[in-house]
């Protein structure tokens, strides 16, 4: 028989454990409880963003599903940041660092309060993979609930609309009150970022990883699907409690090719190449970059979603979500059906029964005619990127670029001069000591791509980064260019009026510089000051790791 009560046992059994008990009584447990699985409702709740601010009515939900199926839920925060609202700012740095905070805080409080399993809810870009991270590494019965997607604005605006009116403002083609009225009607409640950004790419991946239940990727913030997903979250643990499963029973490396596989099906973002490296990471699963190409080569795009594409998430939700692309990925051999998930079925048992999208609908195309044939995600590799780069290639701007170098020192310098005209045609834009540790944390660079964007150059300019760019970001972007500037990559070494080749097609990006004159730059090179000696940055930038690592900040602990 299936023990149910692995780790609460040891917190609250025995003589010697009641004043464990007696702490527990005032935050609402009777005696029954302390016979009762724990789960633990690990929530994100925040008004910092609207992303997270309907989380805690998600928490309670969950708390209850867990509660009513006969487990004893205890309900706990952890932080959550902005990167709509930090974007372009000094606080962008603490983004990715805060994956790793909200991915320790997790562990720490299921792993003090000896919780049984737990439901974790996310509804920004870092805290859905931080949850996943979580869920990785304490192996323990959990499901992943999705916070949903927030509702068009007027005009069926978003928030990268309003990052792109500035750079129309810049143009001269956007007044300044037709800015303003873009930016007081682009976000009108709850709910994360509406396109196939970051959060609904994370959304979608973390349901093909097996680790949410069916459809939790496709609901709306606002709506009783979402409130019916939380509660079913709650239950769906005790019962996972009850049949033995943990996630590494999910989290194999065909689950992740699963995930990999529906990211670019959705033309999702390049963030999910890094988080799905450190969850993989979490779960002591050898994923590598090259992984990406080896899958992109045989799975097209179909999604027509923003930001290259035409629609929201909300759209894709009025038509099925993504199970019914899930189940024709399926029938053609491109997912593994074999593999469990957090129902205790597998991925074809959830699947068998949905139903196809309407005939009419246009928003994913068939795989006869897919908006690209093979991958969006590129991995690129050559002299200027020597362990990989990440680049986001729709074909929308084709699928190669040459251009001369314009280098600039962090994305604020770059920034200034797309603004004032500096950037012109036929640049690539160089922005580094932008890397996990040369940032550090690795900003997005939603700005700069959007500015180039507004001013009608996305098919003129490039840019290139040891950044990373947002799920909003479109264009002729590269990013995660590593070896990063900090360490010393030729990245660093670029300089103005250096030819640069990007071929998405060979798949290499090239400095068209000679060797000999490569290690003459790198001879006079100089590591600059860090951005800072101490908190939370400074620690952040001892530890991680390269992006083509997933920038984690466990990998060499103990080595």
């Amino acid at each position: 028989m299936t023990d149910e009560r692995p780790y609460s046992s040891i917190v609250v059994d025995g003589v010697e454990q009641a004043p464990s008990r007696a702490m527990l009584y005032p935050v609402g447990f009777t005696e029954a409880d302390f016979k009762k699985p724990q789960i633990g409702i690990a929530s994100t709740w925040s008004m910092v963003t609207p992303c997270n601010m309907h989380i805690n009515q998600l928490a309670e939900e969950a708390l209850r599903g867990a509660d009513e199926a006969g487990a004893k839920g205890v309900l706990f925060n952890t932080i959550t940041v902005s990167d709509g609202i930090s974007m372009g700012t000094p606080g962008m740095r603490y983004s990715l660092a805060s994956r790793e905070v909200i991915a320790d805080s997790i562990e720490t409080v299921v792993g003090a309060q000896g919780f049984d399993g737990f439901v974790a809810i996310g509804g920004c870009d870092k805290n859905m993979p931080a949850c996943g991270m979580a869920i990785a590494r304490m192996n323990r019965p959990a499901v992943f609930v999705y916070g949903g997607t927030i509702l068009p604005g007027e005009k069926r605006r978003d928030v990268v609309s309003v990052f792109e009116a500035v750079g129309q403002h810049a143009a001269g083609n956007l007044s300044d009150i037709q800015l303003k009225e873009v930016e007081a009607t682009a976000i009108p409640g709850p709910g994360s970022c509406g396109g196939m950004y970051t959060a609904n790419t994370m959304a979608s991946a973390l349901e093909a990883l097996g680790l949410s239940l069916p459809n939790s990727s496709a609901q709306n913030a606002v709506s009783q699907a979402k409130k019916r997903d939380s509660y079913n979250a709650g239950a769906a643990v005790r019962n996972l409690i009850k049949l033995g499963m943990r996630p590494s029973d999910m989290l194999s490396l065909e689950a992740f090719e699963n995930a990999i596989t529906i990211t670019i099906a959705l033309e999702g973002s390049t963030n999910a190449v890094l988080h799905l490296l450190a969850i993989a990471h979490s779960a002591n699963i050898k994923l590598e970059l090259d992984d990406f190409t080896r899958i992109g080569k045989r799975v097209p795009v179909l999604a027509d979603m923003r930001p290259a594409g035409s629609y929201s998430m909300s759209e894709l939700i009025e038509i099925g979500g993504i199970e019914p692309l899930m189940k024709t990925l399926l029938n053609e051999g491109l997912l593994h059906g074999d593999c469990l998930t957090v129902t205790g079925n597998t991925l074809a048992e959830n699947l068998k029964d949905v139903p196809d999208y309407p005939a009419t609908q246009k928003i994913i195309r068939p795989l006869s005619n897919p908006i690209k044939k093979d991958s969006h995600l590129v991995i690129l590799r050559g002299n200027l990127a020597p362990e990989g780069a990440v680049a986001k290639i729709t074909g929308h701007e084709g699928l190669s670029f040459t251009g001369k170098a314009r280098c600039f020192h962090g994305e604020e310098a770059a920034m200034s001069a797309i603004m004032d005209g500096t950037v012109v045609a036929g640049d690539v834009v160089i922005v580094r000591y932008e890397g996990p540790k040369g940032g550090p944390g690795m900003r997005e660079m939603l700005s700069p791509t959007s500015a180039i964007n507004g001013r009608g150059m996305s098919d003129q300019v490039a840019l290139l980064t040891d950044g990373r760019f947002s799920g909003g970001s479109h264009g002729f972007v590269v990013g995660h260019v590593t070896p990063e500037a900090y360490d010393g990559g030729p990245i660093a070494l670029v300089e103005d009026g250096d030819e640069i080749t990007i071929d998405a097609e060979s798949r290499v990006i090239s400095l068209g510089i000679d060797d000999s004159t490569l290690a003459k730059r790198r001879e006079a090179w100089r590591r600059p000051a860090p951005y800072t000696q101490r908190g939370t940055l400074a620690k952040y930038a001892k530890l991680v790791t390269s992006a083509s690592e997933g920038a984690v900040t466990d990998k060499y602990l103990g080595e």
